[in-house]
């Protein structure tokens, strides 16, 4: 039962780890765009500066919880994508510099090329993180004892999951233009909003498509059906919230629809974690990549103390830093 579990427990925090790390990728994407100069990039920088590092714990929490309770998974998964893995990894460096040393000299050039790093870092990270798990689902070459034997560059890549890295990056850059919307002032957010509505349109186009993809490829069952229309009718519905200018119901109705997509991956790969594209390999089970139960049993005590932990403290972060981003308010940020 507990493999079972902790299947969806890990949809679940990559799905967290989407919803908020979305709208960071998206700022980090749109702020020179729709910074019209320093002090006001500045200040969009300044929207994510209280929650963009903890956000970041969702996604070391869900590779945790892969290496922990599907030891097999992770063995096989994780080299198969190492180089893609070690550039998200560089994507988060240099984005965490982009953010903190932005400020520390009193330059244009400075800033604006710490301003293009971020934007650069932004892009990469949802685009390799689709196609990584729209890969998984695709499946890799495993060879019957389970190890991975295939490119560590090119493995993940196919027409399907670059659809899904596509659609990943979409989500990002709509998701962020509504959380700024909701946050910036002084004429920042007239402009989030005017580029949130075609976004958010492409978000409900892709989305569509890679979730009927999905459906008809690898999920054609009740629960692939129930998925990709729940995923569908949530960007309509944020669609439709975002024309009528309801952009903090948009906001979360993101929130379902990420996990809806994430949701879809899942289902797409149940009863397996992994499949293999070799006709003589071996298509990892959730029961067969599972841990010990007993390893299973104490990282789900662990689970159920942290990860409530983590969300009461991120509720109350977003709450304490719910208003919006004024001049007043940047001008005490050291972003």
């Amino acid at each position: 039962m507990l493999p079972y579990v902790f299947f969806f427990v890990i949809a679940f925090v990559w799905s967290v780890f989407l919803f908020l790390e979305g709208f960071d990728f998206g700022v980090g994407i749109l702020t020179r765009t729709l910074g019209r100069n320093d002090e006001e990039r500045r200040r969009i920088i300044r929207a994510i500066g209280p929650n963009w590092d903890a956000n970041e714990v969702w996604l070391l929490t869900g590779g945790i919880l892969i290496f922990a309770a599907f030891p097999a998974w992770y063995a096989a998964a994780f080299p198969s994508a190492y180089i893609p893995l070690l550039l998200v990894i560089f994507a988060l460096i240099i984005r965490a510099l982009a953010i903190e040393y932005r400020s520390q000299r009193p330059s244009h050039r400075w800033a604006s090329t710490w301003d293009t790093a971020n934007m650069v870092a932004s892009v990469f990270l949802p685009l390799l993180i689709g196609v990584f798990w729209a890969g998984m689902v695709h499946g890799i070459p495993i060879d019957a004892e389970g190890r991975f034997i295939g490119s560590t560059l090119w493995s993940h890549i196919s027409g399907y999951s670059l659809v899904g890295g596509g659609a990943l990056l979409t989500f990002s850059i709509g998701h962020g233009a509504i959380f700024l919307a909701l946050k910036m002032t002084d004429g920042t957010e007239k402009r989030a909003e005017a580029l949130a509505k075609p976004v958010i349109l492409l978000i409900f186009l892709v989305m569509a498509g890679f979730s009927l993809w999905t459906w008809m490829s690898y999920s054609d069952d009740g629960a692939g059906l129930v998925a990709a229309l729940v995923t569908t009718a949530a960007f309509l519905t944020s669609s439709l919230l975002v024309y009528s200018g309801r952009f903090l119901a948009a906001f979360w109705v993101n929130g379902l629809g990420i996990l809806a997509f994430m949701g879809q991956i899942f289902i797409a790969l149940y009863p397996n974690v992994l499949p293999t594209t070799l006709t003589d390999g071996l298509t990892l089970t959730i029961e067969g990549a599972a841990a010990s139960p007993t390893a299973l049993s104490l990282l789900a005590i662990i689970s159920l103390i942290g990860i409530p932990a983590v969300l009461a403290y991120q509720a109350w972060s977003f709450w304490v830093f719910r208003g919006r981003i004024t001049k007043e308010v940047a001008a005490e940020s050291h972003y």
